[in-house]
């Protein structure tokens, strides 16, 4: 039995599990360093990453949508993540 996988749904699957293997990494040299300093600055880096791969998949994901979705509604889908990136960096 041969399974048919989308390129762009297999890139998603890819970035998805290479993210949460950077997350897993940042735990375990979290608590290998045992320093609130060096966690805060893991933590950082980790908040630099999380938005890019939100972004990288939405992309990947409208594209692979391109001709199933009308451009007003991937528009939309693009705009909403704009506005969840500009709430979560705004105080």
């Amino acid at each position: 039995m041969v399974v048919f996988i989308e390129k762009a749904l297999l890139s998603i699957i890819m970035l998805r599990l290479l993210s949460g293997s950077i997350e897993i990494t940042a735990a375990v040299l979290m608590f290998k360093y045992n320093s609130l300093e060096k966690a805060f600055y893991i933590n950082t880096i980790l908040a630099l990453i999380g938005p890019s791969v939100l972004i990288l998949t939405t992309i990947i994901g409208l594209a692979g949508l391109s001709g199933k979705i009308s451009f007003i509604k991937g528009l939309c889908i693009l705009m909403g993540i704009g506005f969840i990136i500009f709430g979560l960096k705004s105080k």
